[in-house]
Parts: C-alpha cells; sequence; structure tokens
C-alpha cells in the first residue's frame, strides 16, 4: 500500500459562491487572517501554499479571481470526528490582503460565535 506523500508548496483553488460559503472559511482569529480551504490533499503544519479564490461577480470592485499566499497552520483530516469538512486553515502571509475588506463588507461586525465554521 502506497502512503500519500505531502502536497507541499501547494496551489490550490477555493470558490466562494456566497455569504455562507464565506462564514464557514473565513478564520478571524488568525493574525493577517485566514482562510480554510477544503481538499483531501496531504499538507503538513508550515507548508507554503497559494490559493486563487475565486468570487462571484466583482463585489466592491475587486476582480472575482484573487492570488493569495500563506502556510497552513490548521489540519482537519479526512474522516474527521463530527462530519467535519476534510481540509487546510491558511494564514496570509500579507497583512493587507485583498480578502480583508471583502470579509468585512459581507460578514459585517458579526461575532465568529455567531457562525458556524469549517474550524472552531
Amino acid at each position: 500500500m502506497k502512503e500519500s506523500q505531502p502536497a507541499r508548496n501547494g496551489i490550490l483553488s477555493l470558490a466562494i459562491r456566497d455569504k455562507a460559503v464565506l462564514q464557514a472559511a473565513h478564520m478571524p482569529f488568525i493574525r493577517n487572517g485566514g482562510l480554510f480551504v477544503p481538499t483531501a490533499d496531504a499538507y503538513e503544519l508550515g507548508d507554503e501554499v497559494f490559493v486563487l479564490l475565486t468570487l462571484p461577480g466583482e463585489p466592491f470592485g475587486m476582480p472575482n479571481r484573487i492570488p493569495l499566499a500563506g502556510k497552513v497552520i490548521w489540519i482537519t483530516p479526512p474522516d474527521c470526528e463530527g462530519q467535519r469538512v476534510a481540509g487546510i486553515g491558511i494564514q496570509f502571509s500579507e497583512p493587507d490582503n485583498p480578502l480583508t475588506a471583502i470579509v468585512k463588507d459581507w460578514l459585517g461586525d458579526a461575532s465568529p460565535a455567531e457562525r458556524e465554521t469549517h474550524t472552531l
């Protein structure tokens, strides 16, 4: 049986189709911001990744594909208890990433505790 190898320096893709998807993926408790990306690929904490984020149309004057660089800081493995979605949490490298304005406009000041997410 072949063991899976970590997908280091990966390029991932995530489509945010509506507010609910953004709420579930957003990680507001992470410095510089963070995003959960569902994936079955194997990653390790600290792996550098690049995410191509797709947004519906061009809300808030932003392009509909946003490149984001970061590192893996959270892992939800496949077959996790509680029927959680497998994937990784990414901490953005840049403090002023373009997703910050979108999250603020879409989600407002709602407490993270009021929203169900993929992580906490």
